[in-house]
Parts: C-alpha cells; structure tokens; sequence
C-alpha cells in the first residue's frame, strides 16, 4: 500500500500512534539495558513459579528511556492487565480508592511521574502496598469512621525522573529499584534501524549513524530525529534518508552532532558568559534563564554531565573545559 504523506509533523504534535507502533511489544525487541532486564526476568520468573504477584517495582531515570514500556512488557510477561495513571491525576484519596478497588486479581498499576504524588495520597497507598488494604475515613467529626477493605493481589510499577524527590517511606515498599540510564552508541543505531524498519523507510549506515550520535543516549529522541529525517527526505522528493538529508535534519532542528539542543547552549552559554563558567546556584541559572528549576535539573543537566560539559559541585554548576571546546571558545583556559 502507498504511504501517506506526513502531515507537516515538523511544526506539528507528535502523533501518539507512532510511538506506540516503535515500542517494542516482546522483551527479545527491546534493545538496551541488559541489567535491568536480566534482574526483572529473574524477579518476574520467581514470582511466576510460586504463583504469586512480582514485587512492587520502582523504575527511575531520566525522560525517554524505556520506563513506560517496561511496565507494559512486565504485564505481558505476567499475564495481566495494566491499568496506568500518573501522580498528578490522583488529586484525591478518593482518586487513589477509586482505582485500587477496581483493580482485578493479578493486575499491574502503574503510575507515572510518581514523585508528584500527594503526599495525603501516600498514605493510603502504604497499607495497599503492604497488606493490600484500603483504609478509607467515612464521615466528619465524631461520627466519622473508619472502612477497611481488602484488595486483590496486584503488582505496582511506578515511574520517576526525579527519585531524590520520593519520600522515603514510599521508597522503601517497592521490592526493586531499577535506575535506567543513558543508552550505548551501539544500542541507538541497533534502536534506529529497527524504528526504520517498521515506519517502512530506507537510511544509509551513515545517516544513522550520526542520527545516533545526535540522539542523546535516548530512544524517544532516537526515533524523533529518524521521524523528523524521514519527513525531510520526503518533502525533498528522495525515498532514502542518506547522509546529507541526515545532517540537513539536523541543522534544521538545531541540534549538534552531539545532541546539543538550543536550550543546552544557552545553558551553558549563560554561565560562562554571565557568571565566569561558574560555580553558580541553580536558581540563579532559573532565574537567568527564566526556566523552571525542575525542567533544567531533569530535562538538560543529566545529559550535559553524562558528556562532562557540566558539573555539579557545593557551590553550584561549573562548565568543563570539554565545554569550552565543544562550544569553540578561544581563550577559555583564562577563564577557568
């Protein structure tokens, strides 16, 4: 069948559809983080032998990693359902009890950007989590009483980009802490040629290769570019993304050949320029960017630090002279 034209996806919305169509659906087609996944068909394995729910699981790491299609391939491998929810949307006990009494024997919740969960909200999840119950206050003043319900066997996988902002009792009840990190070179291009095989396009071992290079270390951005590669290949009226096309995409969207994005120059621009390359506070870097605290600890520091670009000290950010080179500073040993 002839393909579709894109709808201008390069100033549009991402079309959910594809990312579902890219995410891998059996553990042989997910490519990367070996560790984790030998530690979860061990745990998975145990608890399948004896009949019983698996641990509750605590996946961590930064954005784009894996960590939502972990949870699906955790349901697959045990057999049941997956109901997904995130901190934010659990607003109320009520919220919290509504989807705890609605899970069904062996089902797995899982529940995104965790670490913004209510506090209110955690402790009423302490008690499903340890001896699957439901405390539930029913009233006000003192006719107020207290409903205790039991709940069905059931495995809880939460997600977070920011484990340092988990409570220590929420923390302590998962059975595993798993951490994802940044994906290999190898495991990228290995990422990348199988996204282009299902979206059914051709890349030259060159353009996929510095498309990996550019993906920084993650495979939601992975497949971004290659998305981004093949629509520019399009519009341009070749059916192959080649090296040029590779690289035309690239300065299009403003991305480096190491994955730099604008907002990560800026960042590192703003400290060399405004305060000597540093250290300097990372509310004054908000503030000077005029960017949320949150975004640049979670979205561009980790990145920036896995290259050496930037460290974090007491004293606050410094830039690195592998920085100052990569931004083709002249002179910057007199400033360091």
């Amino acid at each position: 069948m002839p393909k579709t034209p894109p709808k201008n996806n390069l100033a549009g919305k991402e079309d959910p559809n594809i990312d579902l169509t890219l995410r891998p659906a059996e553990w042989d087609e997910y490519i990367g983080q070996e560790k984790i996944k030998d530690n979860l068909k061990t745990l998975l394995g145990a608890a399948k032998k004896r009949g019983e729910s698996a641990d509750h699981l605590l996946f961590s790491g930064p954005a784009g990693l894996g960590k939502t299609t972990l949870a699906y391939l955790v349901a697959r491998e045990l057999g049941g359902m997956i109901k997904t929810t995130s901190g934010p949307a659990l607003e109320k006990a009520g919220d919290l009890a509504a989807v705890l009494t609605n899970l069904t024997p062996g089902e797995i919740l899982f529940i995104d950007e965790a670490h913004r969960i209510n506090p209110m909200i955690e402790e009423v999840l302490y008690p499903a989590m340890e001896a699957r119950k439901l405390h539930l206050v029913v009233g006000k003043g003192p006719s107020a009483r207290t409903l205790s319900l039991d709940l069905p066997p059931f495995t809880l996988i939460a997600a977070t980009t920011r484990e340092n902002l988990l409570s220590q009792p929420l923390r302590s009840r998962f059975g595993a802490t798993l951490r994802l990190g940044y994906y290999t070179p190898d495991d990228i291009k290995k990422i990348v040629k199988r996204s282009a095989a299902i979206l059914g396009v051709e890349a030259k071992p060159e353009a996929i290769d510095i498309l990996s290079r550019a993906s920084r270390g993650t495979p939601r951005v992975a497949n971004r570019l290659l998305r981004r590669a093949r629509d520019f290949a399009e519009v341009h009226g070749e059916s192959v993304i080649d090296e040029d096309a590779a690289r035309k995409t690239l300065a299009m969207l403003e991305v480096d050949e190491v994955g730099l994005e604008p907002q990560d120059r800026e960042l590192l621009m703003t400290i060399i320029e405004k305060f000597h390359g540093g250290p300097v506070g990372i509310n004054t870097i908000a503030a000077a960017l005029a960017q949320d605290r949150g975004a640049i600890e979670d979205i561009y520091e980790p990145y920036l630090m896995t290259l050496g670009f930037l460290q974090r000290s007491s004293a606050g950010r410094i830039v690195l002279p592998a920085a100052y080179r990569h931004l083709k500073i002249k002179g910057y040993e007199e400033l360091l």
